[in-house]
């Protein structure tokens, strides 16, 4: 057991270190094709592009390294947002409708946990279902309509910093720490990848599965929920198609951090990597002035060989 996590920590140890050469060079690239590149607003600017993408993509690191896949991060974003939005315009404070919003987003990871691990309903079609449902509720208490005028205090913040330093990406920066500190110094965390590499071997050790499978499901909510009320600060309003597309980006930056979708491997350093280097190909993208079409394709194209690279591995 002890051979296998020690050859688990060198190829992850060696896919963070591709991963950060990958950043470099892109870095390296953008920063000579284009002089606005290394400026100090453009660099803020894809911090805060990466932050909440990649705090999403933290949640989605956690299921998919318990073999699972959660579809529904994006309508949680949207849903986080406009039940923050909404409480704030009523009259409610602001800290209680953050702690409203975060809330509505935990019930879903229930519901996932309980369709997933009770139901026994494939992860894929679980929180297929909820993304189709609470995206649908949005709409419903919206009216597809965008909520506005909320708080100044609350909008101040997305677009604020300390010390230089963007509030956007000191959120993502505590998420990633507190990650790191689950998967590595916790029960939990040993068990999300127990359970993730052999559910029958998980079961047989002893481990409580329904706590497991609830677990990243619920985490995942969170985080997706936290950064739905960072976008809705960031945006200054309550969008009704906020986060839409999201599972999309989540599960990319994942599998480009090395996270398998057979389960049993993923990082939270590989992640947030992964979302950097995406947020890094959007915006050198723009700023060459490259189709947004062919920027897709070449993210999609990573996607893939960040797969057919994790299969040959385990071969």
């Amino acid at each position: 057991m002890e051979k296998k996590e020690r050859k688990l920590q060198i190829s992850r140890f060696q896919t963070e270190l591709l991963l950060v050469g990958i950043l470099a060079v892109l870095f390296l690239f953008f920063g000579i094709k284009s002089p606005v590149f290394f400026k100090l607003d453009t660099l803020m600017k894809l911090l805060k592009q990466a932050s909440i993408y990649g705090i999403i993509a933290i949640g989605m690191t956690f299921v998919i390294t318990s073999s699972g896949i959660d579809l529904s991060v994006g309508s949680v974003v949207g849903l986080a947002g406009i039940v923050a939005s909404m409480s704030m315009v009523n009259g409610v404070p602001v800290l209680l409708a953050i702690l409203l919003a975060l809330g509505a987003s935990i019930v879903v990871g229930l519901f996932n946990g309980a369709l997933v691990h009770d139901a026994k309903v494939p992860p894929f079609i679980a929180t297929m279902a909820s993304m189709t449902i609470v995206r649908n509720v949005i709409l419903l208490i919206t009216g597809a309509k965008t909520i506005s005028n909320l708080p100044s205090g609350f909008t101040a913040f997305a677009s604020g910093s300390f010390l230089g330093i963007p509030n956007m990406f000191l959120s993502w920066f505590l998420i990633i720490m507190t990650g790191i500190f689950i998967t590595g110094k916790t029960v939990f965390g040993r068990n999300i990848y127990a359970f993730g590499s052999n559910k029958e071997s998980a079961r047989l050790s002893g481990i409580n599965i329904r706590a497991t499978v609830y677990g990243v499901y619920v985490f995942s909510a969170i985080v997706c929920g936290i950064a739905g009320i960072l976008m809705a600060a960031r945006l200054g309003n309550g969008v009704p198609t906020s986060g839409d597309g999201y599972e999309l980006d989540a599960i990319a930056a994942s599998v480009v951090g090395g996270a398998s979708l057979d389960g049993g491997e993923g990082s939270v350093i590989g992640t947030v990597l992964g979302a950097m280097i995406m947020a890094t190909l959007r915006q050198g993208g723009t700023l060459l002035g490259i189709n947004s079409f062919i920027m897709e394709i070449i993210i999609g194209s990573l996607i893939a060989v960040a797969v057919i690279i994790d299969k040959m591995r385990k071969r």
